[in-house]
């Protein structure tokens, strides 16, 4: 996994890179030139890296999350050596949000609202995904926030637990999306079964469409 974030006018010239959720109390850095290290100082697991003065390597232009391809890896995985780093970064080109088919639901063990889902995202892959939509039901297309995933609020979606079942990624709402005229209410987006196919990265650009 490897999410990351440029934004000049607010962070400065300085690309953030994530590999693993926050450990605040365990979290410990080293800084080695231009590169922070951000590390769990238990495990010693790499959490993310502060490139500083990151436009002398690389020409970025968005602003929030960033796609990095496999060249620009590369660059980074150098500088990290050159640093004294390991070059530990490893390109991920998956789409993050796609159109998944809610196969199964089932109650959650502990909870009146929540409900688990076996989630169909594509290449024969199923996610178990919990769920509190009032409208979660068998049989509906839906759009899955992968796990790497930045939702349009900023939100990351990790690998985790909701009252003891694990629970990779988030079937989203059209709300959650910021799509136009989406309803203000809690509900999963659910799809017109023509819309696209399960395991096709979202058309962002179709899905504005949705609610007019």
């Amino acid at each position: 996994m490897l999410i990351s974030s440029y934004n000049l006018a607010h962070m400065g010239d300085t690309l953030i890179v994530m590999l693993a959720p926050d450990t605040s109390s365990q979290q410990a850095n080293e800084q080695k030139g231009d590169i922070v290290r951000i590390f769990n100082a238990e495990t010693n697991e790499t959490l993310g890296y502060n490139f500083f003065e990151i436009s002398q390597s690389l020409k970025l232009t968005a602003v929030g999350p960033v796609v990095l391809t496999e060249e620009e890896v590369s660059i980074l995985n150098n500088k990290l050596s050159l640093s004294g780093f390991d070059a530990e970064l490893v390109a991920d080109l998956d789409p993050k949000f796609v159109i998944g088919y809610v196969a199964t639901v089932t109650p959650h063990p502990d909870s009146d609202h929540l409900q688990i889902t076996q989630t169909q995202v594509g290449n024969g892959q199923t996610l178990q995904i919990v769920s509190g939509s009032p409208n979660m039901k068998a049989g509906i297309k839906v759009v899955v926030a992968k796990v790497g995933a930045v939702m349009p609020s900023g939100l990351i979606i990790w690998p985790g637990e909701l009252r003891g079942v694990a629970s990779n990624g988030m079937i989203v709402s059209g709300r959650e999306l910021k799509l136009p005229n989406a309803p203000e209410v809690p509900g999963a987006l659910i799809l017109p079964d023509d819309f696209q196919q399960v395991g096709e990265a979202l058309d962002f650009v179709q899905a504005q469409k949705l609610f007019k």
